[in-house]
């Protein structure tokens, strides 16, 4: 699994393939150039075109971060974590509200190649969106993270999803034992779009993020490539 800078250093950015297809990916990647190395393969892309997508970009020589949030009985996310593994990705993501048994599972599917990403709170979930979707009242979003990352820490996950937010509390919890990784990256003065929490690059590389996801601050750009040299830039 790839390792991630320490905290004092410049986190791994990662470019979201948020796109319908095969074609629209390759131009995208065309576009960055030698500017990014590795790529986020979500659900609307993977479903639209399947293993042959990560297997592209792998003979490409680019590393992949396959964001597909299971959420399964342990069995089936093990051997969705293997099917993961095989396809030589670097990075999955699991749902840390599927337990620890569940996470467990993936974590034992992936092997030492894959790094397990427990998901805690979607970034586009404010706390009003949480509570609904639970049906009860929480502590604070940051609290329901910290819960949620105690349970990925404890099945022997990789390391987190969270909100830029929350990262300053998971170092302070679990310090290296969890890398987090957060999306809902955008520079300063971009739209925050439907994440209902962001961070800049720089904000999110002091809180202690080991992994960044950028998405359409990159990809919608004019020049992919320099809003990408930007980012770097900032976190340089």
């Amino acid at each position: 699994m790839p390792q991630p800078s320490a905290a004092r250093r410049p986190p791994s950015c990662i470019v979201a393939l948020d796109v319908p297809s095969i074609h629209a990916a390759r131009a995208m990647v065309d576009r960055l150039g030698d500017a990014a190395d590795f790529y986020k393969v979500g659900l609307q892309l993977y479903t639209a075109e399947g293993p042959r997508v990560v297997e592209w970009l792998r003979g490409a020589g680019k590393q992949v971060f396959l964001d597909l949030k299971l959420h399964d009985i342990p069995n089936t996310v093990r051997g969705a974590a293997q099917s993961a593994a095989a396809l030589d990705v670097q990075l999955l993501t699991v749902h840390a509200s599927g337990g620890e048994a569940m996470m467990r599972a993936a974590v034992e599917g992936g092997g030492s190649g894959v790094g397990i990403l427990g998901v805690t709170v979607l970034t586009s979930m404010s706390q009003g969106d949480l509570e609904a979707a639970r049906g009860s009242a929480v502590p604070s979003v940051a609290h329901e993270v910290l819960r949620l990352a105690g349970v990925a820490a404890a099945s022997g996950a990789h390391g987190i999803v969270c909100a830029g937010p929350e990262v300053s509390a998971v170092r302070a919890a679990h310090g290296d034992a969890l890398w987090p990784l957060v999306p809902g990256i955008r520079l300063s003065g971009s739209p925050a779009n439907d994440q209902a929490r962001v961070m800049t690059p720089r904000e999110a590389s002091d809180a202690g993020a080991a992994y960044l996801v950028i998405g359409r601050t990159v990809t919608a750009a004019d020049d992919p490539a320099a809003a990408m040299r930007t980012v770097l830039a900032e976190l340089a």
